[in-house]
């Protein structure tokens, strides 16, 4: 069998960096702060960081509308901070991934700068322009997934921009070679420094339809707004995803993307280390022949919906893993900065404490590399913001206004906007009971407000000596994972029945065979599961179990029991 690379075994966890750590007291998360928490993210048993965007930005998007694809935010410190940072990760074990935003830039980056200011400037097709349409106004109807046209117009030009997002976020033209060239560069600075890959930021809008056909969907854009953030719809919606992706046709996924892929994938293998490629995108055509494109895909089909059950999972693991080609590795998440917190997404207002766990072995137990979001580890939940200056997401922004000029009232247009909002669940990390949940000092305002059911035991340091808590928790199932080699490595089959109570399967390596018994609901069950072996050993519970061998046949489980037992 061959090795296992590192990002196969290791448990990744993204850091926002505007909300993780504060260091030097200004209310913003930053460099400084992070390299405090090393020890933190060792201790809780990280192998590799994901960094969302820390470059230099003018933040009209939270910091993926970039201005230098190769300095650091002022905010979160210099070069020499992210080298310490960089360096103190790798000393302790950990790997660190950037994100890569790849479809478009900053409208202050001096590339747009120098395109805009003329149609004869060395730099004038680095982006998507075009010549209005006959008789005026944009070339065709395409909207920006962020809410209005996908058009802008520039007097100086006399031509429109093309941007899938805001109008400060200008989409580059990668039919350009001389674009290509310049971004190659910039991947290449990070991979010099020692940066172990790249979380590749909405790669299916790179492209667009050159033909500028029309889009057919009639959506309306309050209905597209909260779609494009809702990414864990309710099943019923399932025919206004269908018209979203109407809507969006000629602006995803199209062709040029899978070569350019390739050749990225080209460029990563140059360098030693097994350097990483993640894609943001849901499309298992990523991979490629699962070793030319990208490593690692999300399977973002399995956190949309709003409850997760084993029917649910047990079709998302049929469709998932039977569709990925040869060699290709799966990778798995509940949450991360675009959508609300495990803990509210999956609760069912009742259990969330039970359930907020068993999704933890739900997400560390399937076949793949999981991935966990800043916060979750302590039970972090979203905080729906109650004025509309408190806002710092321009999407939700944006819903507000284009719900009041559509009728609706103000506080009902800012609930919307609330609900929608990716502030819900970017709030600053909760470490102590002190001012501030510990995050920046007392009496300074942090850049988003701090949810207040930190002081209610919902920070790293209440729960650091409570061998209960759901921090020493994720420590210990996180611990059992990575000294597990059929967990790491082994082969997913689904065992029957196909109870909706509970989801049983046997996770198969070469050295080992393990049962995984997950109980849904909150009455006991009786797991019944031929294993074809004779002796089960428990090697991980979240209830108390005695210390004896049980029966691979017949399993008791508890409410809400996530169960790990290896089979002799």
């Amino acid at each position: 069998m061959p090795a296992r690379k590192w990002w196969q075994s290791s448990v990744f966890y993204q850091i926002y960096p505007r909300s993780f750590a504060d260091g030097n007291g200004d209310g913003i998360g930053d460099f400084g702060g992070m390299i405090d928490r090393l020890d933190y993210l060792r201790d809780l048993g990280i192998g590799a960081i994901w960094l969302s965007p820390h470059f230099p930005s003018p933040n009209v998007d939270c910091g993926y509308d970039i201005s230098d694809y190769t300095g650091v935010a002022p905010e979160y410190g210099t070069l020499d901070d992210f080298r310490r940072f960089l360096d103190g990760a790798h000393a302790r074990g950990m790997r660190v991934v950037l994100d890569l935003v790849l479809n478009h830039t900053s409208d202050e980056h001096p590339w747009f700068r120098e395109s805009r200011s003329s149609r004869d400037n060395p730099r004038h097709d680095w982006y998507v322009w075009h010549d209005p349409a006959p008789g005026g106004g944009p070339p065709n109807n395409w909207y920006s997934a962020f809410g209005g046209p996908a058009w802008t117009y520039d007097k100086t030009r006399g031509q429109y921009y093309y941007h899938f997002f805001f109008k400060e976020q200008p989409d580059l033209n990668w039919r350009n070679p001389d674009v290509k060239t310049a971004m190659w560069q910039a991947v290449r600075f990070w991979l010099d420094m020692g940066v172990d890959g790249f979380r590749l930021d909405a790669i299916d809008t790179i492209f667009e339809d050159p033909d500028l056909t029309p889009q057919q969907s009639k959506l309306s854009q309050v209905e597209m707004l909260r779609v494009w953030r809702e990414n864990r719809p309710p099943e019923a919606t399932k025919e206004i995803w269908e018209q979203f992706a109407l809507m969006f046709r000629q602006q995803l996924q199209q062709p040029g993307l899978h070569d350019l892929m390739k050749e990225l994938r080209a460029l990563l293998d140059e360098y030693p280390g097994d350097r990483v490629l993640i894609g943001e995108g849901d499309d298992i055509a990523y991979y490629g022949s699962g070793d030319d494109e990208l490593h690692l895909v999300f399977n973002f089909p399995l956190m949309r919906t709003n409850r997760l059950t084993p029917a649910w999972i047990r079709a998302n693991q049929a469709e998932r893993l039977t569709a990925l080609p040869p060699g290709a590795w799966p990778c798995n998440t509940l949450g991360n900065h675009d959508v609300g917190r495990i803990w509210t997404a999956f609760g069912d207002g009742v259990n969330d404490a039970a359930l907020a766990r068993l999704h933890l072995a739900l997400l560390l137990t399937l076949k793949g590399t999981p991935v966990l979001y800043n916060g979750e580890e302590i039970g972090m939940t979203d905080l729906l913001l109650e004025r509309f200056e408190q806002l710092r997401d321009n999407q939700a922004v944006n819903l507000y206004h284009v719900a009041c000029d559509d009728g609706v009232a103000p506080d009902e247009a800012l609930a919307m906007a609330a609900r929608i909002s990716r502030d819900r669940n970017r709030t600053p990390l909760h470490w102590s009971n002190a001012a501030n949940a510990g995050f920046c000092p007392a009496g300074v305002i942090p850049w988003l407000p701090v949810n207040p059911n930190y002081a209610q035991g919902v920070n790293v340091a209440a729960q650091e000596g409570d061998p209960d808590s759901l921090l020493n928790y994720y420590r210990r199932l996180i611990a059992v994972r990575q000294a597990t080699a059929a967990l790491l490595a082994g082969d997913f089959t689904p065992l029957p029945p196909e109870d909706d109570r509970y989801l049983a399967f046997i996770r198969a390596a070469p050295e080992q065979r393990c049962l995984v018994a997950l109980n849904f609901s909150n009455t006991p069950v009786s797991v019944t599961c031929e294993t074809g072996a004779g002796q089960l050993r428990t090697i991980f519970s979240s209830h108390t179990r005695p210390a004896r061998e049980e029966s691979p046949v017949h399993l008791a489980l508890a409410p809400f029991e996530a169960y790990i037992g290896e089979l002799a």
